[in-house]
Order: structure tokens, then C-alpha cells, then sequence
């Protein structure tokens, strides 16, 4: 089963996932943990031109073209062989995060968007997307007081607001798949709301 974890800066998700992956683990399940941009030593690599704070003449189209590199060799080298393993794929973002931050963040054209996710991915789309909802200031705070703060954080507020409101329509579009979670909650009923939908999730792909 692919589970995808997405939401604005500062949701939680790098705090949640190893979480859900720690408590899948010890009920008996094969999980793999892996994140975006990233997740392999190519993907890696192509990470640290993304975030570096000193890269900011990078045009929204070179950011779209990395990001979707990044993916392709993640898809092709861990998410694929590790699906026809049996295994349980969390990944720290996916193909949404194209949509909302290049497509409703930086207002890129959202059809040219998904033919070029359907391209770099193959057409693998997540059982199911975790939707960490978190208001973009609470967000941002958060990642200052983590001192990860990197090139996208650094954008300015609007930026933020639409790639919010980006994920709500995207969510709104695919309920079945998407499942919203009130990220502002403390972090242990954040955790208690994860695992119950994905037990649900993996009950229902049992059937």
C-alpha cells in the first residue's frame, strides 16, 4: 500500500510519519519510509539544489523539472520494488506537492502539471493522502523554531495561502483518497486520528 503524507510548512508530517511507521512496525507490517525531494542518493543530491537558500534566481519551471527528476528515479528505484514486495510505502510528499506549490503556489498551469506528473511517475498515484492541515503562520513558526527554515519556506505569505488553499481543492476533488487531519491539535491525537485511518485504509485493501 503507497501512503503519502502532504500539507503546508510546519504540518508535522517529518514528525508524524516515523511515528506511524514505528507503530505499523511493531503490529507485524513491512514498512518503507522515504521522503520528497529525496529518497534516493540521485533524489538526494537534487534535493540540495531545491533547498539551498542561496539559490533564489531557480524559475518556478527548473524547480518543476527537478522536483519531477527527483520523483522519477524515486518511483523507478524504491516505490515500485518495494510495492511488489508486499511492503507499506510512507513518503514525505508526493506528486500533490507539485500541484500545490508549483501549480496553486506558483499559479504554473495545472493540466501541463499532471501530464508531467503522469509522465515521471508512471500514473502511480497513492492509496491514500494524509492531509495535515495547520494555518500557514502556526506552520512557519513551527519550522523557525526547528531551524529548518530553506529556500521554499522563505516565500512569502501568499505564496503559503495558496498552496493551502490548493491542497483543499485537491482534496475536495479526490475525498476517497484524501483524508484531512487538524494538524494544530496536539501531536498524540494527531498520531491516534493517522493510525485510525490508515488501520482503516489497510482493512479495507485486506477486503
Amino acid at each position: 500500500m503507497f501512503i503519502t503524507f502532504e500539507g503546508p510548512e510546519g504540518s508535522g508530517k517529518s514528525t508524524q510519519l516515523p511515528q506511524l511507521a514505528r507503530f505499523l512496525e511493531e503490529s507485524g507490517l513491512s514498512v518503507v519510509k522515504t521522503r520528497e525531494p529525496g529518497g534516493t542518493k540521485i533524489g538526494d543530491q537534487i534535493r540540495e539544489v531545491l533547498i539551498r537558500m542561496d539559490n533564489t534566481e531557480l524559475h518556478p519551471r527548473t524547480e518543476i523539472l527537478l522536483f519531477l527528476a527527483a520523483r522519477a528515479q524515486l518511483v523507478e528505484e524504491l516505490i515500485i520494488p518495494s510495492l511488489q514486495q508486499g511492503k507499506i510505502i510512507l513518503c514525505d510528499r508526493y506528486g500533490d506537492s507539485t500541484l500545490a506549490y508549483q501549480g496553486y503556489g506558483h499559479g504554473l498551469d495545472l493540466e501541463i502539471l499532471r501530464a508531467m506528473l503522469q509522465f515521471a511517475t508512471g500514473g502511480l498515484k497513492p492509496d491514500l493522502t494524509i492531509l495535515l492541515d495547520v494555518d500557514i503562520m502556526t506552520g512557519l513558526k513551527r519550522k523557525k523554531i526547528k531551524e529548518e527554515w530553506n529556500r521554499l519556506d522563505a516565500f512569502e505569505l501568499s505564496f503559503h495561502e495558496r498552496v493551502r488553499e490548493g491542497y483543499q481543492i485537491l482534496a475536495a476533488q479526490e475525498p476517497e483518497r484524501w483524508k484531512i487531519v487538524d494538524a494544530k491539535q496536539e501531536p498524540d491525537q494527531v498520531q491516534k486520528e493517522i493510525r485510525a485511518l490508515v488501520m482503516d485504509a489497510l482493512d479495507k485493501n485486506r477486503i
